[in-house]
């Protein structure tokens, strides 16, 4: 059903501002995941390799990198590193300006996201914050179920079906990970993994502001897997389609504010929940950038192999 239409601020009503404020919001997503590092970028890798959001990997801890690792002048210690995996190509002919990307995540996230998301932390008790980051990740159901289905994995399509039903009935509108304690678990699909499942190559790797860390194909992917989610074309609208109805109407301020209320608090919920996780790793890392790009591409390269 549609809000009345004096309901809506006439100097903001479809207006451009609307635009632009709402498709901000989709691209700060510095939740990831869909669930951190020490910045703002690379607190999005583990979301990508194992959602939480997304979600049991925002509350469990892994072991921080020792202070007093010994690092070798040729391969400098890599905190991200699993035994026994093999060295990739790291195709980054941008790396003078992902670099400085890079570092710019890094002092957004030490100067405002984590004061902020430690102030939310003091507040917040973590079984809420498990219970939000489970709500969000239930959220991006469709976009998940959908790759599974490009990609002919038609079991996984099914487990995500069963799992959403059972969380957003019996969990509650998923803030209770109910599937997941029955088992019903399968690794998370998206459009980048599509992509790389046919054959698209990765392309070169790109760090932009306020984002988590792509390749060029992963970036596609990225967008395309807000285009699968009808949140954005059913209920919160970013672009209105005439045929099709939606809660709210396209470009409306009610519609920007309530997306990017949304983002905003995932995004702090996400970090708060990962404040301890890699405490010490900046301290630990000869080169940082080049060990988060080597975890990124290592992730995206399994997850594919999947």
């Amino acid at each position: 059903m549609r809000t009345k239409p004096g309901w809506r601020p006439v100097c903001f009503r479809r207006g451009k501002y609307a635009v632009v404020v709402a498709v901000s919001l989709i691209l700060l997503s510095g939740c990831a995941s869909q669930k951190s590092l020490p910045s703002s970028l690379t607190s999005d890798i583990e979301q990508n390799a194992q959602p939480v959001l997304v979600v049991d990997a925002s509350h469990k801890t892994i072991p921080s990198a020792a202070p007093t690792q010994e690092v070798s002048d040729e391969e400098p210690f890599d905190p991200f590193a699993k035994p026994g995996e093999e060295a990739i190509e790291e195709y980054d002919p941008w790396e003078p300006f992902n670099s400085k990307m890079f570092h710019f995540n890094q002092e957004f996230d030490r100067l405002a996201l984590k004061p902020v998301a430690k102030g939310y932390n003091s507040i917040v008790p973590n079984f809420a914050q498990i219970g939000i980051s489970n709500f969000f990740y239930n959220t991006r159901v469709t976009p998940r179920l959908m790759n599974n289905i490009f990609q002919g994995k038609l079991k996984g399509a099914g487990i995500e079906i069963g799992r959403f039903l059972i969380n957003t009935t019996v969990g509650i509108g998923g803030f209770i990970d109910v599937a997941n304690r029955l088992n019903l678990t399968t690794p998370e699909e998206d459009t980048g993994q599509t992509l790389g499942f046919y054959g698209v190559r990765p392309g070169p790797y790109i760090v932009l502001p306020f984002l988590p860390p792509f390749t060029a194909r992963d970036l596609v992917g990225y967008a395309g897997d807000i285009a699968l989610n009808p949140i954005y074309w059913l209920v919160f609208p970013i672009i209105g389609i005439d045929a099709i109805p939606s809660l709210l109407e396209s470009n409306s301020l009610e519609s920007s504010l309530i997306l990017v209320a949304a983002r905003g608090t995932e995004i702090v919920n996400s970090r708060s929940l990962n404040l301890e996780k890699y405490e010490g790793v900046e301290e630990s890392t000869l080169d940082l950038y080049a060990a988060v790009r080597n975890a990124y591409l290592q992730t995206r390269a399994r997850m594919i192999q999947e």
